[in-house]
């Protein structure tokens, strides 16, 4: 356990705050401590906390920073001290040297009723490293405008954010317990790039 949400302090979104004997803090991607409010890679210490990995010092290393945890979540500590995820590390898009969430994006697309499902994925590109990309199933009697989704998109976010490219397909490919599998979207999809 690392984080509670109080009984009588419940914030809405939050995980809570850290659970007794745990610390918790925000890094960039060099390291360095962030200030409250802003997003970073979610580093975990405590009794609760592995050493890290059996026989295995280069795994050990990439996943501490000193006896600091990196969980490859990305979040937020915010005034009140309470913790927000955002999305996974791994699943972070670089393009143009600029950070892009796909879950701050696909919380938008999920707003518009034509979209039954998304994924949005980094794919490579030459120019930007990684292009934003949405694969998006359209919601049952529904057509998919590509140019109306990206105007909504570019009325709410910063327009590195906003995808380049609209992918409609017939589904998102799924493991067997239904989890979405991004790798596979960047496999496929990466491949033609």
């Amino acid at each position: 356990m690392v984080t509670y949400n109080h009984y009588y302090r419940h914030v809405v979104g939050s995980v809570g705050t850290p659970a007794n004997l745990v610390e918790v803090q925000i890094r960039d991607l060099d390291g360095n401590v962030l200030e409250r409010g802003k997003q970073g890679e979610i580093c975990i210490r405590g009794p609760n906390i592995s050493r890290g990995y059996l026989n295995n010092p280069q795994e050990t290393a990439a996943a501490f920073y000193a006896d600091w945890f990196r969980s490859g979540d990305i979040g937020y500590i915010d005034q009140d001290g309470y913790l927000f995820i955002v999305d996974r590390l791994k699943d972070m898009i670089i393009t143009g040297g600029e950070n892009v969430y796909p879950r701050e994006v696909e919380e938008l697309l999920y707003t518009r009723p034509e979209v039954q499902e998304c994924a949005v994925v980094g794919l490579p590109d030459r120019e930007y490293g990684e292009r934003v990309t949405a694969f998006i199933v359209a919601a049952r009697g529904f057509k998919i405008d590509a140019r109306e989704l990206k105007s909504y998109l570019k009325s709410e976010l910063a327009g590195f954010k906003v995808p380049k490219e609209y992918v409609i397909v017939d589904e998102l490919p799924k493991s067997n317990a239904g989890k979405l599998l991004k790798r596979e979207i960047r496999k496929q999809f990466g491949e033609k790039a």
